[in-house]
């Protein structure tokens, strides 16, 4: 995983929900290409065709509410968003996320100062989010040690079949 990420900012408000990250009618998908296909089509339906690889979204709060179906972060990460940065996130969406291997960052007072379109840098290791775009600066939550360890190897079960010996003994 990259430890300094840099793409053009996705904008999206409060309480984005599952079905807006994948409505319910593609549920019966399962493949990340599938799933890509049609991430954000309850905000926008052309948001797959626009969205290029390395990519961020930024929203406020309770990012990724709804449902526990895993679907949504499958979906966004399958479209190359390298990040989402909001000012909070649905527990088991964050869950999810980290078990996949999609980043999810959370930085107070984000979605108020970062626009749709700004290009943005983060470092992980300084704790730091950048507009690039507006010369502005902003403190990141870490992730804990042993989060970075699981999205360092690209999900959990990446993580545990590389570290199965370990947690045996």
């Amino acid at each position: 995983m990259d430890k300094v990420l840099k793409g053009k900012v996705w904008k999206f408000p409060d309480d984005v929900d599952t079905d807006i990250i994948v409505p319910g009618r593609y549920l019966v998908l399962t493949g990340e290409e599938e799933l890509a296909a049609c991430v954000m089509e309850g905000h926008d339906p052309e948001f797959a065709k626009k969205v290029e690889k390395g990519d961020i979204i930024v929203a406020g709060k309770n990012f990724g509410c709804g449902s526990s179906r895993e679907h949504a972060p499958i979906a966004i990460k399958g479209a190359g968003i390298s990040a989402v940065v909001a000012e909070s996130f649905a527990r088991i969406f964050y869950r999810n996320s980290i078990n996949i291997g999609l980043l999810l960052i959370e930085a107070k007072g984000i979605s108020k100062n970062i626009e749709e379109g700004d290009e943005i840098q983060i470092d992980i290791d300084e704790g730091v989010l950048k507009d690039v775009t507006n010369s502005k600066e902003f403190e990141i939550k870490p992730l804990p040690e042993f989060m970075m360890g699981i999205m360092s190897e690209g999900g959990l079960i990446s993580y545990l079949k590389n570290h199965l010996a370990e947690i045996k003994d």
